[in-house]
């Protein structure tokens, strides 16, 4: 059986990049393609999120600075990476 030829289209979040591909998929490699750019995210935020030791260190150290360093850093970081429609 023949699949319908699909477009995907992606978006660097990095760059801003827009990139077009014409693909010749089944509808479940495209739902499956469609479930894992949904949750894209979750990935993404978890390399880029600084490391948990720097809020602790700032808790311990009583550095109200270096705490909120922290949440602003990972305030940025889900700017980044929206959730999306996921």
């Amino acid at each position: 059986m023949a699949a319908d030829k699909n477009t995907i289209v992606t978006t660097n979040s990095q760059t801003g990049e827009i990139t077009t591909e014409v693909v010749d998929w089944t509808a479940e490699e495209l739902a499956a393609h469609a479930e894992a750019e949904a949750i894209a995210w979750k990935s993404q935020r978890e390399q880029a999120y600084p490391p948990h030791t720097d809020y602790l260190d700032g808790i311990v150290k009583g550095d109200q600075a270096q705490v909120d360093k922290y949440i602003a850093d990972c305030l940025a970081v889900k700017a980044l990476y929206p959730k999306g429609d996921a």
